[in-house]
């Protein structure tokens, strides 16, 4: 829980609701057993948490935003707004330095997206991607964090991939 601030400037309470959104959002998203109005609950934290980091954070932020928007419409359903999202966010990301899970990330969200979208081939493709991605996080907490929420993609070919 972020530390609620202490002054009324709104930079500040901006600065809490994203960090209080994003971090509600994405404790439901690491839970697969989520109930319908869970999931609309997930769905609106990580609008809030997007709008508010608009308002205070730099494009690192809203560009992460934008990836907890893109797994969040995936597992709510809503596959071509997610694949919108996870394609915009996997060309920020692809184009600079970006740290080992964060990569991995970016690769698991769009195969999830794709996957919910009914795109096969880029669901293969940024699921396999995805995997050499996570086998090349160096830090096993890192990893740990980003195979929670790659074990909710389907995998394809499987009984329930694509």
């Amino acid at each position: 829980m972020a530390n609620e601030p202490s002054d009324l400037k709104p930079e500040s309470w901006h600065r809490y609701f994203a960090i209080e959104s994003n971090n509600l959002a994405w404790g439901l998203v690491s839970n697969p057993s989520r109930t319908p109005d869970e999931t609309v609950r997930m769905v609106d934290a990580a609008h809030a948490a997007s709008f508010h980091w608009g308002v205070v954070g730099n494009e690192l932020n809203f560009m992460r935003a934008k990836t907890l928007l893109a797994e969040v419409h995936a597992l709510a359903g809503s596959g071509r707004l997610a694949l919108g999202l996870a394609e915009e966010i996997r060309e920020y990301f692809l184009a600079r330095p970006t740290e080992d899970w964060e990569l991995a990330f970016v690769h698991t969200v769009h195969a999830h997206a794709s996957y919910v979208a009914g795109e096969s081939e880029k669901h293969h493709a940024s699921y396999r991607t995805a995997e050499q991605a996570i086998d090349n996080i160096s830090d096993e907490e890192d990893r740990r964090i980003v195979l929670g929420t790659f074990d909710q993609v389907p995998k394809p070919g499987g009984v329930d991939g694509a």
